[in-house]
């Protein structure tokens, strides 16, 4: 029985993320780290939450090893299983473990989506032991000292069947992100597609009203990923109400009456 052996360079973050503070997420993010509390991000889909972290990684110049929960997820997909080869029987570290092992900060993004029962092996992670019980193998894993895990979620879209346990959610720092502000959601838009700084608060608006028809017909508002979206197909030359129906209204609904709505505020500012 043999175990692969990981390079922790390999999942260090090489190139600086574009990431513009808010509040002040970066300061307590790192007074967070320099304890090794386990870290809980809340905010809706698309406001920058995996690119936080991607940043503080990169800022701490730790590992980062990323897990995009689903609910297929079981214990084995995040701790590990063994498998056969041509030499023999091979234990396959799982991504949680492989962070544990070398000191990387942990990411399990939209952790909900896991089963209840999956959530549980992170416990003894996140408490006084930092240890994790490989059970099918028969070992304890110290967590390194430089190891932490964060997790993520939107709050607003989860049903009561796939929200945290208390017991999960108390062992947890929590930090709350949102949508920016007007002004310096425009600046994002522009830094990251290219568009002038009019173009982008245009969209930036669309966004608002589409936001204010969040639980009236809308699951989920415009979210700062699809402004983006939108700011790179008109920076290519496409027609701003086709950039803006292709990435801010055919992915959010298919209601007709809804989607009229929210091509109305697309005319209004780029018709």
């Amino acid at each position: 029985m043999s175990v692969t052996t990981v390079d922790p360079k390999q999942y260090i973050v090489k190139n600086e993320p574009y990431y513009e503070q808010v509040g002040k997420e970066i300061a307590l993010y790192e007074a967070a780290y320099n304890v090794r509390m386990p870290m809980m991000l809340k905010g809706p889909t698309g406001c920058g939450k995996s690119r936080f972290v991607e940043y503080m990684a990169y800022k701490l110049n730790k590992p980062l090893i990323t897990v995009a929960c689903n609910e297929d997820m079981t214990a084995s997909d995040l701790v590990g299983r063994f498998l056969l080869d041509k030499d023999g029987t091979k234990w396959q570290d799982g991504p949680l473990t492989t962070a544990a092992r070398i000191g990387a900060i942990c990411y399990l993004d939209e952790v909900v989506e896991a089963r209840q029962d999956t959530t549980v092996v992170i416990h003894p992670l996140t408490d006084h032991r930092r240890s994790l019980p490989l059970d099918k193998k028969g070992e304890l894993i110290e967590a390194h000292p430089d190891f932490q895990l964060v997790i993520s979620y939107n709050p607003g879209y989860q049903s009561l069947m796939k929200d945290l346990k208390q017991s999960t959610k108390q062992r947890f720092g929590g930090l709350n992100f949102d949508y920016p502000g007007a002004e310096k959601e425009a600046e994002i838009v522009c830094k990251e597609s290219d568009v002038d700084l009019t173009t982008a608060g245009k969209l930036v608006q669309i966004a608002h009203r589409a936001r204010n028809l969040k639980g009236h017909g809308l699951d989920e508002g415009i979210s700062t990923r699809l402004l983006v979206y939108a700011g790179q197909l008109i920076a290519k030359g496409i027609d701003p109400v086709e950039a803006c129906s292709m990435t801010m209204v055919t992915p959010l609904t298919d209601d007709p009456d809804m989607r009229d709505t929210l091509d109305a505020a697309v005319q209004t500012f780029f018709g």
